[in-house]
């Protein structure tokens, strides 16, 4: 696996060069079939495109081959007077997809999109810090941000998403936020196969805005795709040597979770909304909740509510001694802050 921008990540265009590798007779008689100019290499196949459905069409003939040469097929787009790189080779559903969703695929590539900022209140209900969400951009393209993931996932260019939008996060905290006020960052742990290296560009950014790492709490989320705990463990480590602090996400949505938790031990314990949502009547909700937040002591790990949309849920919340919150009933996301000054805090 790489890291998306160790090698040229091209837009898709009408015209270009499509290449193949390996070489094997079988693929270029199929090639060849189709009409098409093909010249060859040892190391690869190439062949010229003027139009997307040609290569559509191509990438349909590459995937009724043989099933196991199929499978075995790499491929990669460029502009029509660039040649290959060594690395950025993909697979060819990956590049069908990325035909296919060329739309959303150039906003991820042009980032054409912006971080908007929710706020996160203590019990007093001062603000503390706020959550970084990628929206679309001004008078951009609208896309659904779930959709756009799936998107960069099934493109391979999830990795480059993440980045960018971490990098976006750290850049709108700098132009709005003073120092002191907490910033928390998604990152999806399966776009981090190396910390040390992959997260190279978010300390940087860091770096270069003269942020103080403290005040950034970086948030773990897809905790359904993790299936490498040691991975995970790893990513914390090395946030957490950079000064920084660690959030899980979503806690208490299932069983995983609550062991990730346990496991992990994360600096911040968000509470999924959807155990938030009524908890003020619910008992059933009450007692998960209530166990969720004696487990984070043991570890002194802090607890915040999400998804807050009555004063009643927040002020059970309180009456437990949960201390953070966030949520519609404080602020929805939004591309300016509200006014400070802000409570800072030093946890």
């Amino acid at each position: 696996m790489n890291c998306s921008g160790c090698s040229p990540i091209y837009p898709i265009e009408d015209q270009g060069t499509l290449y193949l590798r390996p070489v094997s007779p079988v693929l270029l008689e199929a090639l060849r079939t189709l009409g098409v100019h093909v010249e060859h290499s040892e190391e690869a196949i190439w062949m010229a495109y003027s139009s997307s459905d040609s290569v559509l069409n191509w990438l349909k003939e590459i995937q009724e081959l043989e099933k196991t040469l199929a499978e075995s097929i790499t491929v990669q787009v460029t502009p029509i007077h660039e040649t290959a790189a060594p690395t950025g080779w993909i697979s060819s559903q990956m590049l069908e997809s990325r035909f296919k969703h060329a739309d959303l695929v150039s906003i991820i590539l042009n980032n054409q999109f912006s971080s908007h900022m929710q706020p996160i209140v203590d019990a007093r209900e001062q603000i503390i810090g706020f959550e970084f969400l990628l929206r679309p951009a001004d008078n951009g393209v609208p896309f659904s941000p779930y959709d756009l993931f799936e998107v960069a996932r099934d493109t391979g260019l999830h990795s480059f998403l993440d980045r960018t939008a971490r990098i976006t996060a750290i850049e709108t905290s700098a132009a709005f936020l003073p120092h002191g006020v907490k910033r928390f960052v998604n990152f999806l742990p399966s776009s981090i196969y190396n910390p040390e290296y992959c997260l190279t560009h978010t300390f940087e950014a860091i770096e270069r805005l003269a942020l103080d790492p403290k005040d950034f709490v970086f948030e773990v989320v897809e905790t359904e795709q993790i299936q490498h705990m040691s991975i995970l463990q790893h990513i914390f480590s090395v946030y957490r040597s950079r000064g920084m602090s660690v959030a899980l996400d979503d806690v208490g949505a299932g069983y995983s979770t609550i062991e990730l938790m346990n496991r992990l031990e994360p600096d911040f314990v968000k509470i999924d909304r959807s155990l938030i949502d009524q908890c003020d009547t619910d008992q059933v909700k009450q007692q998960q909740i209530i166990d969720i937040v004696e487990m984070s002591r043991r570890f002194g790990g802090r607890v915040l509510a999400e998804g807050i949309e009555r004063m009643e849920e927040f002020d059970f919340c309180r009456s437990i001694g949960i201390e953070l919150a966030q949520g519609y009933y404080f602020g929805k996301p939004s591309a300016q802050p509200p006014q400070g000054p802000y409570r800072q805090t030093s946890a």
